[in-house]
C-alpha cells in the first residue's frame, strides 16, 4: 500500500494544532531556526519526531493526511502507533557504531543486483561510523546534479526499500534505477509528487539540472539516502 505525504498540508495541520498562524511562530514552538522550517518547505524534508512529540494529543492520522478527527481517539488504531512503526526508514534509531560496506557501482550490474541478496557483489571496503540510523551499504556519488550538497567522489549511505513502487516520502532524498526507452539509469534525487498520475518528480539540488518526470512503475530499485561522508585532504 502506497502512503503519499504532502508535507506542506502536515505543516500547516500542525499549524492548526498548535493553534499558530505563521511559520515564524511555528518555529518558535518547535523550538527551530527559522531557515530549518524555510529549508522544510522548499525540500519537503520534515523532522517527523519533533512534529510528533510537540501534538502527540492529537489523532497522527489526521496530521499526516488530514481524514479523520483532529483529537487523538483510543479507537483508531493508527492514532495509537507512534512514528517510528509508520515510517522506520526515516526515524529508525541510532546505532553507536556500525560497519557499513562500500561497494563500486561501476563493477556491478546496477542497484537491482547490488540489492539482491543472491547477486550481491563484495564490497571494496567498509566504513566504521558512529550515530548513525542502520544502513545498508553505500556508494560512491557520480555527477553534479546534487551539488553543492553532494559532490564528485562523495560517498552517501542507504537504507533499501524492498518495494520499489511502494512508500516514498515526498521530499526525501533517494539513490534510485529507472528504465527508459530501454536505457538503465542511476541517480541521486529528492522525490517529489508529480501532477500527473503515476508519474514522480525527480529533483536536483543542483539549480542547473531541470527537474525530470518518469513513470513510478519506471523504478526498478530503491534506497532511502540516510548520510553522506566527504573526505577534504589537508596534505
Amino acid at each position: 500500500m502506497k502512503t503519499d505525504i504532502n508535507k506542506s498540508a502536515v505543516l500547516e495541520r500542525v499549524k492548526q494544532a498548535l493553534e499558530v498562524t505563521s511559520d515564524i511562530a511555528l518555529a518558535e514552538v518547535l523550538g527551530i531556526a527559522r531557515s530549518t522550517l524555510s529549508n522544510w518547505r522548499s525540500r519537503g524534508s520534515i523532522d517527523y519526531d519533533l512534529l510528533f512529540s510537540k501534538c502527540k494529543h492529537f489523532n497522527l492520522d489526521w496530521l499526516l493526511t488530514g481524514q479523520g478527527s483532529m483529537q487523538r481517539s483510543n479507537v483508531m488504531q493508527l492514532a495509537d502507533m507512534n512514528v517510528a512503526e509508520q515510517f522506520p526508514l526515516r526515524t529508525d534509531r541510532k546505532l553507536d557504531l556500525q560497519s557499513v560496506p562500500l561497494y563500486e557501482l561501476d563493477a556491478t550490474a546496477g542497484l537491482v543486483a547490488l540489492f539482491a541478496d543472491t547477486t550481491r557483489p563484495t564490497p571494496i571496503s567498509h566504513l566504521q561510523i558512529p550515530d548513525l540510523p542502520p544502513c545498508d551499504g553505500a556508494i560512491y556519488v557520480r555527477g553534479d546534479s546534487m551539488y553543492p550538497l553532494l559532490k564528485s567522489g562523495d560517498i552517501v549511505l542507504y537504507k533499501e526499500i524492498n518495494n520499489a513502487s511502494g512508500c516514498l516520502l515526498w521530499g526525501e532524498m533517494y539513490l534510485l534505477s529507472f528504465t527508459l526507452d530501454g536505457e538503465d539509469y542511476i541517480t541521486i534525487k529528492y522525490v517529489q509528487k508529480s501532477e500527473v498520475e503515476g508519474f514522480v518528480r525527480l529533483v536536483s539540488h543542483n539549480p542547473h539540472h531541470a527537474p525530470q518526470e518518469i513513470p513510478r512503475d519506471s523504478i526498478r530499485a530503491v534506497a532511502l539516502v540516510k548520510a553522506s561522508v566527504r573526505f577534504n585532504t589537508m596534505g
